[in-house]
Formats: structure tokens, sequence, C-alpha cells
């Protein structure tokens, strides 16, 4: 069986809290993870200070198909990620595909909605951003058709598990779980 591939691009601004917590959890499930900024540096300047080391810059994964692109939120990342025409492209692709996508906090509103890959569809964000989704839903995750949301950084964990049970099935979801204390 063929191993899951995740992209999770970056941006300076995106919510550090939610890169990590996706990008470690689904690491832990064992799935094939790839950083990619959306910058032309490899180091990105998340919130709070942190800096996120990406593994590859975007345009180094174009042609690539993965079975799942997931958004950390942040405004400003989440703004930065919005602008950026290739990864549009990308989860265009994804959707016309349907294959998942996936994003959290200001993301669904900030970068999936406002290029219609929600149309349609129930989701969540971050409440104060709420009004800018068809079909908010005040849940912490919804899925809806290949389509994953979260409201984010305290729904960060529930959110990455849930993609891992997706990804990887119930059982991995349990056991990364289980390790974790969730």
């Amino acid at each position: 069986m063929k191993t899951p591939t995740v992209l999770v691009p970056v941006a300076h601004g995106s919510e550090s809290l939610e890169a990590v917590t996706i990008v470690n959890v689904l690491r832990r499930a064992e799935l094939e993870v790839t950083v990619a900024s959306v910058e032309s540096e490899l180091l990105v300047n998340g919130t709070r200070g942190l800096r996120l080391q990406a593994d590859k810059r975007l345009l180094d994964t174009l042609g690539h198909k993965y079975d799942l692109i997931v958004l950390p939120g942040g405004e400003r990342g989440a703004e930065a990620l919005h602008r950026n025409a290739p990864l549009i492209e990308m989860l265009h692709q994804q959707n016309e595909g349907q294959r998942w996508f996936a994003a959290i906090c200001a993301a669904p509103a900030l970068t999936l909605a406002p290029h219609h890959l929600l149309d349609g569809r129930k989701a969540t964000c971050y409440p104060a951003f709420k009004r800018k989704l068809q079909n908010f839903v005040d849940q912490p995750v919804v899925v809806d058709g290949h389509c994953v949301t979260s409201q984010g950084p305290a729904t960060a964990m529930p959110f990455a598990l849930k993609l891992v049970e997706i990804l990887a099935g119930a059982a991995k979801s349990k056991e990364v779980a289980t390790a974790l204390l969730a």
C-alpha cells in the first residue's frame, strides 16, 4: 500500500501552532508530509516569533499530485496563500480530482472561499471570519465531500487526527491519539 502524501504550504504569518501540530501529527501517523514555502526562501516567519523550516519551495512541488493539501491559518499567512496563483491552481486540481484538501482558522475564509473552493459546502473557520463563508457551521471540525475545515489553534489536534483517520484509517488515528494522550 502506498504511503499517503500530504502537502502543507506555509507563508510568512502562517499560524505556527497549527502548522506544527498538523505536520507533527501527520508525521506521527507515518504519512509522507512535505512542508512547502510559498515564499522565495525556505525559512518562514510564523506567528508568535516562531520560524518554520520548509522542506521545499512550493514551486518545486508543482506537477506532483498529493493525497491531501492542508492549509494552516493565521490571517497574514492565509492571505499570502490566497495570493499564490500556483497554490490556488493546485487546490482547484485537487478539488476537480476529488482528492482531499483542508484548511484551518483563517484559511477556509481567506484562501478557499474567495476562490470558490467552498461553494455549496458546509465549512467552518475562525469565528471572526464566519461571514465570509456561505454555509458556516459552528463546529470544531467539519467534513463535507473531500474537504475538511477547522476553527483555530485549539482545534488543530482534532483536525489533524481527523486527517489521519481519513488518510490512514480510524485505527491509526486512534493509535496516534492514544500516544498523544488525546
